[in-house]
Formats: structure tokens, C-alpha cells, sequence
């Protein structure tokens, strides 16, 4: 929420807050998955005076960047998964693992929005490893170019207050990997840590699969699989992912109706109408 109302660069928190929830709640039930979600979110932001073209930048920069941190996450724990760091008796290992690779997580979202030199590197090498790797009938020759643009666009979209929203996708993605630690520690899992986080990463790309709204059922069978190659044993990988599921899926879909209800309310009230304050 707190990056949404930074990249729209406004003060107001109740119609981000209800946007948001509501947005999310319908993008969960309905076929459409992030874009049903967005288009339910700008018009409600639209009727509380939040222009269209605005709310579909806000919101195309903040899943950018929420994107970017999840996907950095299994290349920054790369140094761990290639020790082969053992299973532990505990779960304070991989939340001391996550911490390091949520501050690596920063530093490396910092220098990618302040400098151009490691987006070019890393779209170089990705633009190797494809042409490298796929059939392709044409080479890609301008990836390192294409990242950049979007990085422009972020930058422009979010201005001075870019280390906010950075901070806002680090902890957002941070704490939604701490409800999935606590699933394992509810069911007294002992995982194996620099694993745990590809099974999350894992979780949130399959949730991005728009079979299903959310992801559902496709979410569930991964992070299973994904759980019981970090060491987790299948019953107690099934019992977390159900935990976890139940916190980070299905509890906020009645928090989505209620801020629907309460944001009508208010909005026809006012007339459907309301002055949005800048930053």
C-alpha cells in the first residue's frame, strides 16, 4: 500500500488502502489475475480523483519493482544454495538469511535506479544466456536498452521519493517470506534455508499463472514440491503451505470486500468526487 501511495505521490492513504485491498480481492476471485486487480483499482481510484493515466503508472511502476525484488531473490541467495548449506535444527538461520538477502536486496535496488552500469551487465548476460540457450529466428540485441528504459520510467514515476517505494517492495516481499517461515515453524519444520527462498520465489511466479485466479491450485502444488526439496517433510510441507496460504491468500479477500463497502460509502456520499492531495 505504502508504495502504491508513493509511486501515485500522494498523501492520502484511505482510497490507496481500499484500491488496493479491493483491487487485490477481485483480481483473486475473477479470471484476469494483476489485470482484472489494476483495472479494479484505478477506477476506484478514478472516482476519488486519481487520474487514469496516473493510477496506470503508479501501479505498472509498483509491480515492476515488486517483481524485480522477488526475482532477485534466488540470485542473491546463489552464494548459499552453491555451498550447499546444510539443514538446520531451527528456522533462525533462514530468517538470518533472509535478512542479509533483503539488505543485499536494497543495496542492489539502489544501484540499479542510481547508476546504469549493472543493469547493463545483468541485461547483457541475459541477452547472452538466450541467445545462448533458445532457437531463436531473431537474436536479441537491445535488452541492455530495454531495462533501462524501464528503469527511466520508474525513476520518473517515483522521482525523489524512490528510496521510499524501494524500501516499500524490500519489506513488502520481506514480510511476506516471514509469514511463510512462521507456517514452517507452526508445523515444526526444520528446512533447508537458502532453499526456503526458492520456494518462495517459486510461489509467487506460480501465482502470477493466469489458469487459475491467484494462482490457485498451481501455487499450492509448487510450493509443496518446492518445500519438500528444502528438506520439509511432506506432510508438514503441505500443512505450512496451507498456513500460508490461508494468511497470504484468503484473509485479505474479506479485508478487499469490507474496504469496497466502506470506500462506496464514502464516495457517493461526497458525490463521487474528492480533491487529492499532492505531495
Amino acid at each position: 500500500m505504502e508504495l502504491d501511495r508513493i509511486a501515485l505521490g500522494t498523501r492520502a492513504w484511505r482510497p490507496v488502502i481500499a484500491a488496493q485491498l479491493s483491487g487485490n480481492a477481485v483480481g483473486r476471485i475473477l479470471p484476469g489475475g494483476g489485470a482484472t486487480s489494476t483495472a479494479m483499482s484505478a477506477s476506484m481510484l478514478r472516482r476519488a480523483g486519481v487520474d487514469v493515466g496516473e493510477a496506470a503508472a503508479a501501479f505498472g511502476t509498483s509491480t515492476v519493482l515488486q517483481l524485480a525484488t522477488t526475482f532477485a531473490l534466488p540470485v542473491l541467495a546463489l552464494p548459499a544454495i552453491a555451498a550447499g548449506a546444510p539443514i538446520n535444527r531451527g528456522l533462525a538461520t533462514a530468517a538470518y538469511l533472509g535478512a542479509a538477502v533483503f539488505v543485499l536486496l536494497l543495496g542492489a535496488g539502489a544501484a540499479v535506479l542510481v547508476t546504469d552500469r549493472p543493469l547493463e551487465l545483468a541485461g547483457r548476460a541475459v541477452q547472452w544466456a538466450l541467445n545462448r540457450t533458445l532457437r531463436r529466428r531473431d537474436r536479441i540485441a537491445d535488452l541492455p536498452e530495454r531495462l533501462l528504459d524501464v528503469r527511466n520510467f520508474i525513476r520518473t514515476t517515483l522521482g525523489d521519493r524512490w528510496r521510499g517505494a524501494l524500501l516499500a517492495a524490500v519489506g513488502n516481499t520481506g514480510f511476506d517470506y516471514l509469514a511463510l517461515l512462521a507456517a514452517l515453524r507452526a508445523v515444526g519444520a526444520d528446512p533447508r534455508p537458502s532453499l526456503v527462498l526458492l520456494a518462495y520465489t517459486a510461489a509467487e511466479v506460480l501465482a502470477l499463472v493466469p489458469v487459475t485466479p491467484g494462482g490457485l491450485g498451481f501455487v499450492e502444488a509448487g510450493l509443496v514440491g518446492t518445500l519438500g526439496l528444502a528438506g520439509v517433510p511432506a506432510a508438514d510441507a503441505l500443512a505450512a503451505t496451507l498456513l500460508y496460504r490461508i494468511v497470504a491468500f484468503w484473509l485479505p479477500l474479506p479485508a478487499g470486500g469490507a474496504a469496497y463497502l466502506l470506500f462506496r460509502r464514502r464516495y457517493a456520499r461526497l458525490g463521487g468526487s474528492s480533491t487529492r492531495p499532492r505531495a
